[in-house]
């Protein structure tokens, strides 16, 4: 189920909203959902890289470097 959410915004953000939205035939409300749900996903995958960063500064994980891989997997050539 769809919830609804209301914002204000600057009256000249409205309007580069608008303007964009209209030259590309965008519905602005599916738009502002659409580029929401893209900066959620962003924040969820800096989390994710931000953890990861962190266990292998704390030696907990390893890194491997682009050779090392090919090397593994017979890529060597």
């Amino acid at each position: 189920m769809n919830k609804r959410v209301t914002i204000e915004i600057p009256e000249p953000m409205h309007r580069l909203l608008s303007r964009y939205t209209d030259l590309h035939g965008f519905d602005t409300d599916a738009y502002i959902a659409q580029v929401l749900h893209k900066h959620l996903e962003d924040l969820h995958d800096m989390a994710v890289a931000d953890a990861y960063l962190k266990e292998v500064r704390n030696g907990n994980s390893r890194t491997y470097t682009m050779k090392h891989v090919e090397r593994e997997l017979g890529l060597n050539g």
